[in-house]
């Protein structure tokens, strides 16, 4: 932990007027050196940051249209949500208990058949949203149907989204082919192209819903967008052998062989990984994207964190939807990663609280092709922020802030949250979202879905 003498400010002119002066306990900044700060102060401009310093000289040379004191926060990035499905937080607790095919085919796929519409997209966004950024969530990356009802809520909100449109090879209530879901991910970039708190990625579903004409298409399309590649792959066993036997190829060799695997792919599950699955990640390195309480749940499996970490594989955090987690905290999903890894590597060191932060901030930036914007605080980087409260019994006493982040907090901890340098939740309190408004639509889906399972 760095102390606040070492640090010396940039030079400023005296009581220079900036947009928000924020002060904290500790700072974790996430930089390359993993730098915690004590008793320093942000400094944000225009949506970005533009100093970090020791607070007394912060209050010398700063003064802010906002002032905020954390005197009992740590403050770090906002946090990134590598995976998810937002509007399907509509379907928390619909289908428990089940293994992953069961789940899917004979209660998620025909329930969405049913019920999955603009609206039903738009309001589930909304509560998502609100969710996340109430414990301290400020990018996500969502794979599911009518994306511009995603964006719109999104955009309403000032929420940071990296969307990725599934494409399957058979129609849904979206689209009816891989032409016409590609064609509506090409739109929707063009769309989006103008909101800098937006981006675009192609998301095949899966390696056994995507057949080899359709991934042809789709890297063909990546090419021409310039994006990601979004996919559960390798998320079961019996994906794995059923891949083998249809196609004669792990999911992830099929992948390599047709052009599909590479820096700009997030691998999503990864939890069924042999030795030449890890030389397959070493050569072509795309970003994994770990999504642990769904894993555990669905009983898909383990991934394992400690193998793709020593093979310097970058892998970040995400929730998965919330119909299968059941909820969308980054905060409990870094804790299960940090527990999880020490099974089933049998190594207590397997993933710090350090690991684990740095997967929920600036991996899961890196996965995303946001890390030259978000994932860190430091100078020059957008101003997506979170603090938390870390004086309540049950975390203190606080000999490491990041271990009380870690293995003794959870969201609701979460006090204040700063996206691109606008505020969006202070003092525990939404700014932009009214909660009795998202608790009434919530009721509305719930008595139309549970009504129709009758």
């Amino acid at each position: 932990m760095s102390n606040a003498n070492q640090s010396k400010p940039a030079s400023s002119p005296a009581n220079a007027r900036v947009d928000w002066v924020i002060h904290a306990r500790w700072i974790a900044t996430v930089d390359d050196a993993n730098t915690v700060l004590e008793n320093h102060a942000l400094v944000v401009k225009n949506s970005n940051i533009i100093e970090l310093l020791p607070s007394a000289d912060a209050e010398q040379n700063y003064t802010g249209e906002n002032t905020v004191n954390l005197d009992q926060h740590l403050v770090l990035p906002g946090l990134v949500n590598a995976h998810c499905h937002a509007a399907m937080a509509l379907l928390r607790g619909f289908a428990d208990d089940l293994p992953l095919q069961t789940w899917l085919e004979q209660h998620i796929w025909p329930t969405e058949g049913r019920h999955v519409a603009p609206q039903f997209v738009y309001d589930g966004s909304l509560i998502a949203i609100a969710e996340m950024i109430r414990s301290g969530t400020t990018c996500f990356a969502d794979m599911y149907f009518f994306p511009e009802q995603t964006a719109k809520a999104a955009t309403e909100v000032g929420m940071r989204a990296h969307l990725a449109p599934p494409v399957f090879d058979f129609p849904s209530n979206w689209q009816t082919g891989p032409e016409q879901y590609l064609s509506a991910i090409a739109q929707l970039s063009e769309n989006q192209a103008s909101n800098p708190l937006l981006s675009t990625a192609i998301g095949p579903h899966a390696p056994y819903t995507v057949s080899d004409d359709t991934f042809k298409q789709i890297t063909a399309a990546q090419k021409q967008l310039d994006c990601g590649l979004h996919i559960h792959v390798h998320e079961t066993a019996q994906e794995v052998s059923d891949s083998q036997s249809q196609h004669g190829l792990r999911p992830l060799a099929r992948l390599a062989q047709l052009g599909a695997l590479g820096p700009k792919t997030q691998c999503v599950h990864m939890t069924q990984i042999n030795d030449a699955d890890l030389e397959a990640l070493h050569q072509w390195q795309p970003s994994v994207v770990h999504c642990p309480k769904s894993n555990m749940k669905l009983a898909s499996g383990f991934c394992p964190v400690h193998k793709l970490i020593e093979e310097g594989i970058n892998v970040a955090l995400g929730t998965d939807g919330a119909a299968s987690n059941n909820n969308l905290d980054m905060i409990s999903e870094m804790q299960f990663a940090a527990l999880l890894a020490k099974p089933v590597s049998g190594k207590a060191t397997a993933i710090s609280a350090q690991q684990a932060l740095r997967m929920a901030t600036i991996n899961g930036a890196k996965a995303l092709g946001l890390d030259g914007l978000i994932g860190s605080l430091e100078k020059g980087k957008q101003a997506d922020i979170t603090a938390i409260r870390l004086d309540h019994l049950s975390q203190a006493p606080v000999y490491s802030p990041l271990s009380a982040l870690v293995y003794a907090s959870s969201g609701r901890q979460v006090t204040d949250v700063w996206i691109a340098g606008e505020q969006q939740l202070a003092a525990g309190q939404l700014i932009k979202l009214a909660t009795d408004e998202l608790r009434a639509r919530q009721q509305r889906w719930l008595n139309v879905i549970a009504g129709d399972a009758q």
